[in-house]
């Protein structure tokens, strides 16, 4: 039986085996989904902002910006079995970050196969890490398929 997983703000987890990772309140936020089809393994990570360089010593939880939960992302995958050659990439969210998670993608050599961003409403996202499908979810605008 397939479990649920929350992901929280600036936080990050993986999952396989039918598991769901899910993420709420993405405004301004980006998720990242990354997954590796042969291994079935699914990685999401909520983003709040785009580079940890920009802020000082005192919060670096690394998750939380984009240059370093997607390195931390990766490799958390590839203890569970994934290779970063296989990696594709799904995201949502705010607009705003959007060219800096995008540069950090070309600079992986991940490729983006699937982006629900901008616009003006909150999402909850889901990501399965049994075929690497990206539900969005909203309120107002209801649920779509990636």
């Amino acid at each position: 039986m397939s479990q649920t997983i929350t992901v929280g703000i600036a936080d990050l987890n993986v999952a396989k085996g039918g598991d769901v990772l899910i993420t709420h309140a993405l405004g301004s936020c980006v998720g990242i989904c990354l997954y590796d089809g042969l291994m079935k393994i699914a990685g999401l990570s909520h983003i709040m902002l785009p580079n940890s360089a920009d802020f000082s010593g005192i919060d670096k939880q690394g998750a939380k910006y984009a240059d370093t939960a997607i390195a931390m992302l990766i490799r958390k995958m590839e203890l569970m079995g994934a290779a970063h050659a296989r990696l594709s990439a799904k995201i949502a969210g705010g607009a705003q970050m959007f060219a800096c998670v995008n540069n950090s993608f070309a600079r992986q050599r991940i490729p983006i196969a699937a982006e629900d961003t901008g616009k003006n409403y909150g999402r909850t996202q889901v990501f399965s890490s049994l075929d690497g499908s990206m539900v969005i979810r909203s309120v107002n605008k209801g649920e779509w398929r990636y």
